[in-house]
């Protein structure tokens, strides 16, 4: 039956795809339903879709989305995903005023599982394996040898209310989660807005991410692992409101690798009266936090609103990771503006102390964060997200 229903949505697709309005010449959405494993390449026109269940795009087919589609998922139905399996292709063309909208029908946070890639660029995953198994529920294994991997080109995709956890309380899916994917893969102009676990997830892999906003998800906003290392991040924004624990939580596997992501244009923001996912009792709340070896290159970086008593802008975690990364000159943070008083960087407890070498943590007044041009595709509830 599955497979039936997504024939007759493709097939919708296809022949109303062009249908326009006889008075005004505007093009009219097309309705249909996704569902199963897409295993033919597939053009879905302009239109409002509805994904029931997780959708797979198989190896070797590429799924293309027309601008200003709007594709819905329904908690009712159970675990909802659209996922890219390594080899496959999801191309979005949104744009600007015109976004790709994924969301769900209740507009409640972890009520699916968002976007989730996998590909076959290089991981280092504990105790320095190669290959691992995701932690989405899915149980696909990541990791390879391929560092131009192309799972497709993301620009101007929204997901929505994503985050969500799965029932036997260990697998957890984000926004978007992207398990080594590779460089040759665009990621660009992409909002996580509300989920119930981090907005963006990285799990090893060479791909970078540019113009990038998390909005109000319950977990991290920016959060990665298995020795990720894209080299061309730009303008990352986030807001944590109501619900949220770091900014930005960085680890490593206990690996200390040689190389690091780079990331250029920062904006870490809380909002007042935000909680961690724990309470009270949850210490997540610094706008940084690195442990377990994670490291990395970031400059031009705002901070305002980790006032929590406790909190600090950066956060060294573990002894290990203040000996190899922040000793050994691996984290480095420059032209960093903190406001709200905010203290500069800390150990977690009292048995080490944090010593940056001057080169590799500076200040500066005229720091400016992301730099972002507004529009629909940050836009939600007719709220700019930006503001």
């Amino acid at each position: 039956m599955k497979k039936l229903v997504f024939s007759l949505a493709v097939l919708g697709a296809f022949f109303t795809g062009c249908s326009s309005d006889d008075d005004s010449g505007t093009v009219e959405p097309v309705e249909g339903t996704i569902t199963g494993e897409i295993t033919t390449n597939q053009n879905y026109a302009y239109g409002n879709y509805t994904l029931t269940g997780i959708v797979k795009i198989a190896n070797g087919v590429t799924v293309t989305f027309d601008k200003g589609s709007t594709i819905t998922a329904n908690q009712a139905d159970g675990v909802d995903a659209l996922v890219v399996l390594n080899g496959g292709k999801l191309i979005i063309n949104g744009t600007a005023s015109e976004p790709v909208v994924f969301t769900e029908s209740s507009a409640t946070p972890g009520s699916w599982g968002g976007i989730i890639m996998y590909g076959d660029a290089p991981i280092v995953g504990a105790n320095g394996v190669t290959s691992a198994t995701s932690e989405d529920g899915l149980a696909q294994p990541y990791g390879g040898t391929n560092a131009n991997h192309n799972g497709g080109s993301l620009k101007y995709v929204r997901v929505e209310y994503a985050g969500k956890k799965i029932t036997d309380g260990t697998s957890e899916m984000n926004g978007f989660s992207f398990y080594s994917v590779g460089a040759g893969t665009t990621l660009e102009n992409l909002v996580s807005y509300k989920g119930a676990d981090d907005g963006y997830e990285f799990y090893g892999g060479t791909v970078s991410g540019k113009n990038l906003i998390s909005y109000g998800n319950y977990d991290d906003s920016f959060d990665w692992q298995d020795g990720w290392k894209g080299q061309d991040n730009t303008n990352w924004y986030a807001y944590q409101v109501g619900t949220g624990n770091f900014g930005m939580e960085i680890e490593a596997k206990s690996v200390n690798n040689a190389f690091w992501p780079k990331v250029t244009n920062i904006t870490l923001m809380r909002a007042p009266g935000t909680q961690t996912e724990g309470g009270s009792s949850a210490a997540e709340y610094d706008a940084i936090q690195f442990k377990k070896h994670g490291n990395g290159d970031f400059s031009n970086i705002v901070i305002s609103g980790y006032t929590t008593t406790g909190a600090t802008a950066v956060r060294i975690q573990d002894a290990d990771t203040n000996t190899g990364q922040v000793i050994g000159g691996k984290i480095k943070l420059t032209n960093v503006k903190i406001n709200d008083g905010t203290s500069q960087f800390a150990a977690a407890g009292s048995s080490f102390t944090v010593t940056f070498d001057p080169a590799n943590y500076t200040t500066s007044s005229n720091a400016t964060g992301a730099s972002l041009t507004g529009g629909a595709w940050a836009t939600v509830n007719g709220a700019n997200l930006l503001q």
